[in-house]
């Protein structure tokens, strides 16, 4: 007997999760199918920091501000910790002041401030300003993706781990081990440009970014938030297609020239037992080697000295992949009627999956 569902989701990462969840909360019978035995990707490589500010100016905000709202309604019955909320941008240049002011002025500023450098003391010497928002939150990602897959099952999803489904037509998966149906498919397959609908995902001229990131031992501090620098201001759209941005790119240029040809900017985010996740780099390739260089490790602890003082040692190394396109931050296509293909392209899918599935059931 094939076992039919009202929703299929392949792939076993945030955004597939995301899918599985929506689909649940709408009452829906739901198989979600995860070729490895548990999450590996992405979704557990990240800060878990569910960043709202300066996330794109608009419609990709507004994603990020629900998707936030349906981390806290499932972070409690989840058993998931929020380890803190609210973010830092510490701004340590005439240009970098200047952006956060005009980002204040924006709707996407509603809420936020800026703070003197005495107001954030556990900050280092030299910053000029510091930009406040209570708007982001963060969990921690290597529990965080588990203990969202066990609530899926116990809201009534079934779950297939180590099972890859080798096709997909209109109604049906095939599996290893024999088909299953479904009313609807969406297939989420994080940065695999070679498996699930390629043709599809090479069409939309989807790659991969690489990045390096650190865990340091506890610094003796409890940050109050989230921490970035002068550098996210050029890399996140919700500050760097300000106007006001122009100037502090040719700064940062001339004065990070190094830091910013490997794509280096400052994230820093405190776990439970005290010690910060840092990062990270950025690295663009379709089959980016798997090896981490120390040098762009330094870049990244270089930045950290100038925010936060003098590292911790290093705990851990690794690496990860995201799936990014020149032209979009998420794509949602229609390779099949009732069949959909979702790859959030901006590596901000801890932020956005949540909203971006509730966008890809409104397409069907």
């Amino acid at each position: 007997m094939i076992k039919t569902f009202d929703v299929a989701v392949v792939g076993g990462g945030i955004v597939g999760l995301a899918h599985a969840y929506a689909a649940a909360k709408a009452g829906l019978t739901v198989a979600l199918f995860e070729c490895q035995a548990r999450a590996t990707g992405a979704s557990i490589r990240n800060f878990g920091f569910v960043t709202v500010t300066g996330q794109q100016r608009g419609a990709f905000h507004q994603l990020a501000q629900r998707s936030r709202d349906i981390w806290q309604d499932v972070a409690g019955p989840a058993g998931i910790a929020i380890e803190h909320r609210g973010l830092y941008v510490a701004a340590r240049y005439p240009e970098s002041e200047a952006v956060l002011h005009a980002f204040l002025a924006t709707e996407m500023g509603e809420g936020c401030e800026i703070l003197r450098p005495q107001d954030a003391p556990f900050l280092a010497d030299g910053q000029r300003a510091v930009l406040h928002s209570p708007h982001d939150l963060r969990v921690e990602s290597r529990t965080a993706i588990p203990l969202l897959s066990q609530y899926l099952s116990a809201l009534g999803v079934e779950r297939f781990y180590s099972t890859a489904v080798t096709g997909v037509e209109q109604g049906r998966l095939t599996i290893s081990r024999g088909t299953f149906r479904a009313e609807r498919i969406i297939v989420c397959p994080g940065d695999d440009l070679s498996g699930l609908f390629a043709d599809r995902i090479r069409a939309h001229n989807v790659s991969r970014c690489q990045l390096q990131m650190l865990r340091l031992d506890d610094p003796g501090i409890r940050l109050p938030g989230a921490v970035m620098s002068d550098l996210s201001l050029i890399r996140y759209l919700g500050y760097s297609d300000l106007p006001e941005a122009r100037a502090l790119t040719d700064r940062l240029r001339d004065s990070h020239a190094e830091h910013i040809a490997h794509g280096v900017h400052l994230i820093v985010v405190q776990s439970a037992d005290g010690s910060i996740v840092v990062g990270d780099s950025h690295h663009y390739d379709d089959a980016p080697e798997p090896f981490a260089s120390t040098a762009v490790d330094d870049l990244i602890l270089d930045e950290y000295r100038a925010v936060l003082g003098t590292p911790p040692s290093i705990l851990e190394r690794w690496t990860g992949t995201y799936a990014v396109a020149p032209d979009r931050l998420y794509l949602i296509d229609a390779p099949l009627p009732d069949v959909r293909l979702c790859v959030v392209t901006c590596g901000a899918g801890a932020s956005t999956a949540f909203a971006i599935a509730e966008q890809t059931f409104k397409s069907f």
